[in-house]
C-alpha cells in the first residue's frame, strides 16, 4: 500500500507546495504516495467559522479550540498515527523519518496562534514532533519538512536506494565532502585519493572525512557515534 498523508490545516493552499517538485513531486505524480488536505475551518460552527478563542487564565494570543480540532481529526483516517507539529515535541530526525516511512500513512495536525487546547492532545493521542528549536508561524512548514524527509525514503522513490544510506545522519555521522569534474576548479584540485582508482582507500578517506567533520561541527553527534562504536 502506498503512503497516504492527511494534512489538517488552516492553509491547504500551502500544499503540495515544494512536495510537488523534485523527488517527492515525481513520486506523487506516479502515485507512489498520496496527499490530502482538510481545512480545519470547515469543521467550525457559526457564520464566522471561528477556530480559536482567548486562553483560559488570561495571556496573549489565541488558542485553537479542542472541539473543532476533534471533529477534524475524527474525519481523518483512524488507522494512521496522528502527529502534531509542536516546538515542544520530540525532535524529528532521520530515525523518526524512517519510522514514519514504515507506516501506510499518517495524519499531520498543523496548529496556529498561541497553540492548541491541551485536551485534544490527550483525547486524540497526538504525537508531538518538533523540527527544531525555533518558532514558526504555523505547523505547515514543519509538516512539509517532515514529509519531504519521509517520502524520499519510500520504496522506489530514490532512483538508487543505496544512496540514501550514505547520507548525513544515516550512519550517525555527517556526510563526507563530494567532488566531480572538472578536476581543477579555480586552482583547487579534487583530492588525489578520489581519482586513484583504489576503492578501499576511497572508503577509508570518506569515513575519515565524515568523522573529522562530525567531530568539529556536531560534537553531540560525535559523542553519540563514539559511544555506539566503542
Amino acid at each position: 500500500m502506498n503512503f497516504h498523508a492527511t494534512i489538517l490545516t488552516l492553509y491547504p493552499e500551502m500544499f503540495p507546495g515544494p512536495l510537488g517538485c523534485s523527488l517527492a513531486g515525481r513520486a506523487l505524480k506516479k502515485k507512489m504516495w498520496s496527499l490530502e488536505t482538510q481545512q480545519i475551518r470547515n469543521f467550525a460552527l457559526g457564520p464566522h467559522r471561528s477556530v480559536d478563542d482567548t486562553p483560559s487564565g488570561g495571556g496573549v494570543g489565541m488558542v485553537m479550540k479542542a472541539d473543532i480540532l476533534a471533529r477534524a481529526i475524527d474525519a481523518s483516517p483512524a488507522e494512521y498515527p496522528r502527529f502534531l507539529m509542536s516546538p515542544r515535541g520530540w525532535s524529528f530526525d532521520q530515525s523518526l523519518a524512517r519510522t514514519i516511512a514504515g507506516f501506510s500513512g499518517a495524519t499531520f495536525v498543523c496548529g496556529h496562534f498561541e497553540g492548541i487546547d491541551e485536551r485534544i492532545v490527550e483525547a486524540r493521542n497526538l504525537i508531538e514532533i518538533s523540527v527544531g528549536d525555533y518558532i514558526l508561524s504555523g505547523g505547515e512548514i514543519a509538516a512539509l519538512v517532515i514529509l519531504d524527509a519521509v517520502v524520499r525514503l519510500l520504496p522506489g522513490v530514490m532512483g538508487n536506494a543505496e544512496s540514501g544510506y550514505n547520507e548525513s545522519f544515516e550512519t550517525g555521522l555527517l556526510e563526507c565532502p563530494h567532488y566531480t569534474r572538472p578536476h581543477v576548479f579555480e586552482g583547487r584540485s579534487i583530492p588525489r585519493v578520489l581519482i586513484s582508482g583504489n576503492h578501499d582507500a576511497v572508503i577509508t578517506w570518506r569515513r575519515q572525512q565524515a568523522e573529522s567533520m562530525t567531530k568539529v561541527r556536531r560534537p553531540d553527534l560525535w559523542a553519540a557515534y563514539k559511544k555506539r562504536k566503542y
